[in-house]
């Protein structure tokens, strides 16, 4: 008899209830603690990977997994997306599980569900476009949870003490359940956390309407989204008081920190999440940065040709490997967010690591025929001085860019002009062709999220790849 969804949905919740004081003092744990728990994980992982998947068996081969430490990282091949897509049924760990099975799957999922009663399935094609599939086992989609929840849930404690009644949540981003954003805020949605989910996809007067009827405590979206109801709220139609606010999904601009700072009395935090492994960094709502999650992940910044960087200096990429997640062996696994490390202690105390805002991922850069490579923010850094520019999209053209703008107010579209042009000539690009139009509304990836930059090759899309 197979068990319904809500039975096994409480189940979790009553999971995630059960953990989240560990996790809390987790954020506390002393550095020697988060190395042990590292080791302690890292080896359970590869003996499992070893064991129980023929791909990473042949591959890890030469490892020896109770003597490794995370200093030996470097003798494991990287792993890509490729890798895991084309050889996803022999790196999964339960026979069970086959890609045909989870595209069946996510193919007809209309709301959060469940896969053999046990399994969650996410899907990404994230702002790269290269589409990856993901599968969590009961206990990993908890600690995925958590890993994305915790620090808001200690920002909120002394709020949680002072009232009566749920934690309402209002969550800007994706619709479709296929991405974990989407489906995990389903499952663990409870009587102490009531997540309420507005599609970014409906027009904006519509989120607006239901904000100024839920009221929320916590504001929660894609930072793009964030910045353009901090407009909405400017200019007298959005009348709401948040608590806490979270930025996920995409890079929180400095631009629109600023702007969610400047229009509500609220702890601003920041969440770097990836689908391969939920929550990768958060920040405390004490000073610069977001913690990386230390404790359940290895995260290893490195140049373009995969040596470590030191402390601030930006990496090409990141290799990460998920610690707690046995049925979908993730290690080493490359994604292209650009981190840079932070060496001085935090406020908080925490002795997890410290990293400054993602602004971008390597592949936004913008490569023109004569080789010179232009980062998207000689873009941005003009194009968010605008105060009543509430979004922007920046396609690449052969020698200059087609930027699309939405705006809450005048404009003048030739001033800003100018100021993309001199960003661009600044890095010896002779009389570059940049145009600049407006827009009611700018297209979106399936995912609801924005992708802001669109290189060369994917210029004839205006909404991107994915």
């Amino acid at each position: 008899m197979r068990t319904t969804y809500e039975v096994l949905r409480q189940r979790h919740v009553a999971e995630a209830a059960r953990l989240l004081p560990e996790h809390l003092e987790r954020i506390m744990w002393p550095a020697e603690r988060l190395r042990a728990e590292r080791q302690r994980r890292l080896r359970g992982l590869l003996a499992a990977a070893r064991q129980r998947s023929p791909w990473h068996r042949e591959r890890l081969s030469q490892c020896v997994p109770d003597r490794i430490t995370e200093d030996d990282l470097n003798e494991i091949p990287v792993m890509t997306k490729d890798d895991l897509m084309i050889n996803f049924d022999s790196i999964v760990t339960d026979p069970a599980l086959s890609l045909d099975l989870i595209e069946s799957h996510l193919s007809g999922l209309t709301t959060d569900a469940y896969l053999l009663e046990r399994y969650h399935a996410v899907e990404s094609g994230g702002s790269s476009g290269r589409r990856g599939v993901f599968v969590y086992d009961w206990e990993a989609w908890t600690l995925c949870y958590l890993s994305l929840r915790r620090y808001s849930w200690r920002a909120l404690a002394g709020y949680r003490e002072g009232r009566r009644g749920p934690v309402v949540i209002a969550k800007i981003g994706a619709a479709r359940p296929v991405h974990v954003s989407s489906a995990i805020g389903q499952t663990f949605s409870s009587r102490d956390l009531a997540i309420h989910r507005f599609s970014m996809t409906i027009p904006v007067e519509e989120i607006v309407a239901g904000l100024n009827s839920l009221r929320p405590q916590v504001l929660e979206g894609y930072s793009s989204a964030l910045y353009q109801l901090a407009h909405e709220a400017r200019a007298g139609r959005l009348r709401i008081a948040p608590d806490l606010i979270s930025a996920i999904s995409e890079p929180l601009l400095p631009e629109i920190r600023a702007a969610l700072q400047e229009t509500w009395e609220a702890v601003v935090l920041n969440v770097w999440g990836a689908s391969e492994a939920g929550g990768c960094a958060a920040s405390c709502g004490n000073g610069r940065g977001m913690h990386l999650t230390d404790d359940l992940l290895l995260i290893e910044p490195v140049d373009a040709e995969g040596r470590p960087v030191p402390a601030g200096v930006r990496s090409a990429k990141v290799y990460l490997t998920n610690l707690y997640n046995l049925t979908l062996p993730i290690i080493r696994y490359e994604i292209t967010d650009e981190i840079m490390l932070l060496d001085e202690p935090c406020t908080c105390g925490s002795a997890h690591r410290r990293i400054e805002d993602i602004q971008g991922r390597h592949e936004d850069s913008f490569v023109y025929p004569d080789g010179r490579s232009v980062h998207p923010y000689v873009f941005g850094s003009a194009l968010a001085g605008e105060r009543n520019v509430v979004e922007y999209q920046v396609r690449q053209t052969p020698r200059g860019a087609s930027v699309t703008v939405v705006c809450q107010g005048e404009v003048d579209l030739e001033q800003l002009c100018l100021k993309v042009s001199a960003g661009l000539t600044a890095l010896a690009m002779n009389e570059p062709d940049v145009k600049i139009t407006r827009a009611e509304r700018l297209p979106r990836l399936a995912s609801g999220k924005l992708k802001r930059f669109v290189p060369l090759a994917d210029a004839r899309d205006p909404g991107g790849t994915g």
